[in-house]
């Protein structure tokens, strides 16, 4: 299949626009990382502190909801642990 000379020899500005998009992906994946680590420490913290990370990523996950959207799921769940005799 044939391509045409643009798309097989990039110019020079294409070129580093392209890496330059790629060197800031890279910076943000590498400070991702980092991030990561941070919060896993954190985590690790608290748990040596006596508490539970399950609960408290649960608690992080329901603040991240619109109120209203956990609202709703709160309601849900309820619903579903009352058809299955959870409750």
């Amino acid at each position: 299949m044939a391509t045409s000379t643009a798309q097989s020899t990039p110019n020079k500005t294409t070129q580093d626009q392209l890496r330059a998009y790629v060197e800031r992906i890279e910076r943000l994946e590498e400070e991702k990382k980092v991030l990561s680590q941070d919060v896993t420490g954190i985590y690790q913290e608290a748990k040596s502190n006596g508490y539970d990370v399950k609960a408290m990523r649960r608690i992080i996950q329901i603040r991240r909801l619109d109120p209203q959207v956990a609202a709703e799921l709160d309601e849900l769940v309820d619903l579903y642990k009352h058809a299955l005799g959870m409750v």
